[in-house]
């Protein structure tokens, strides 16, 4: 079974939040939620989440998969937070999966995974002319080798099932998706 972290911080995008997680555990992939510290996440709206555990405990195993939701100031938490970076990095270094929507591509720039790839964010997410060789596009999800990025609440939905193709194949994607009512 494939196994993916998704960290909660402060001012995450709830509603991206609780979309990957939620259809990734539709389809049986164990998804560990960590915060940034042992507090509870209030997210952008208001919206209070608990986290499964702290990011300090959650890296101490291995995972196939990051997912970083978006939001503000969420994202830049994120962003700003060395051990983010450093657990990106390391993934894709890996050759694992690395995720992020809305304005959390930023984390991924950061760590330099996106120059000289296809992606997308929120838009204004990200200093595209930041970014050497990004091939910016407005598409709602964008798969470039192991980097996947999208483009916000919107978009959660078509983000969380791509990533469960990835992890999971086509049939299990299409298993989830077929009860979710989507036209």
């Amino acid at each position: 079974m494939a196994r993916v972290i998704v960290p909660l911080a402060q001012g995450c995008e709830e509603l991206e939040a609780i979309t990957i997680v939620d259809l990734l555990r539709r389809a049986g992939i164990e998804v560990t939620t960590a915060g940034l510290d042992a507090q509870p996440v209030r997210a952008a709206r208001g919206t209070v989440l608990i986290p499964d555990t702290t990011l300090d405990a959650a890296i101490e195993s291995e995972y196939d998969m990051i997912v970083l939701p978006g939001g503000l100031p969420g994202a830049d938490h994120l962003r700003d937070d060395p051990r983010i970076i450093d657990l990106v990095r390391d993934m894709h270094a890996s050759g694992r999966y690395t995720a992020a929507i809305c304005a959390a591509p930023r984390v991924l720039a950061k760590a330099g995974l996106l120059d000289n790839r296809r992606a997308t964010s929120f838009p204004g997410g990200i200093d595209i002319d930041d970014i050497p060789g990004i091939d910016y596009v407005e598409d709602a999800v964008v798969t470039d080798g192991k980097v996947v990025t999208s483009r916000g609440p919107g978009t959660a939905m078509d983000f969380a099932l791509q990533l469960i193709e990835l992890l999971a194949g086509k049939a299990k994607r299409d298993e989830v998706e077929a009860p979710l009512q989507r036209p």
